[in-house]
Order: C-alpha cells, then structure tokens, then sequence
C-alpha cells in the first residue's frame, strides 16, 4: 500500500515593509519629474553650447518636459491598477453596487 504523501502548504511570501516601499515610490515620483526637467535643461545648454543654436535648448527642454510627463503617467497607471485591485475586494465592492456612501448627508 502507497502512504499518502503530505504536501506542505505553500507558504506567500509577504514583504516586511511593504508599505513604506509604497510611501518611498510615490515621494520618487517627484523628484524623477524634478531630475528629468533637469537633465533635459542640462542636455539642451550643452546642445546649446555643441551648436551655437539657442532653439537646441529648447529641445532639451522639451524632451525633459516630456520625460516628467511620462513618468506622471507610468504612477497614473500604477495607482490605477492598485485602485482597481482594491475595487474588487469584497468589502469594497458591495458598498459601489449598493450606493453605500458613508460621508453622503441624506
């Protein structure tokens, strides 16, 4: 006769400090938009300084301008996705069917 063979159960492994990682990443989010700025000015004063042209500043300029954006998008999405995971959690979720506002005044 074959013995029954016991898995153990698989054990998630759940992160510490999970929070402040999450408080850490949104204080990153401005001073990447502060960084990219900075380094498109910085890049464009040395096309500037390449070139002789002043538009070519400009053009680092925008491209840092862009690159703040971008990442103001990249943190719209994450939250996003995180509010949306939040969303179906059932506590959360028979409150949005229901209409179950607490801070409403009827």
């Amino acid at each position: 006769m074959e013995k029954d063979i016991k898995t153990e159960p698989e054990v998630k492994e759940v992160i510490k400090h999970k929070n402040k990682l999450e408080g850490l990443d949104n204080i990153s989010l401005g001073i990447s938009i502060a960084v990219a700025i900075a380094l498109g000015v910085g890049i464009g004063l040395l096309l500037k300084s390449w070139t002789g042209y002043t538009w070519t500043l400009w053009v680092g300029v925008a491209y840092g301008i862009a690159a703040a954006v971008l990442n103001v998008y990249k943190a719209y999405k994450r939250a996003k996705k995180d509010l949306d995971k939040l969303a179906q959690d059932p506590k959360y979720k028979y409150a949005m069917e229901h209409g179950i506002n607490k801070d409403a005044d009827d």
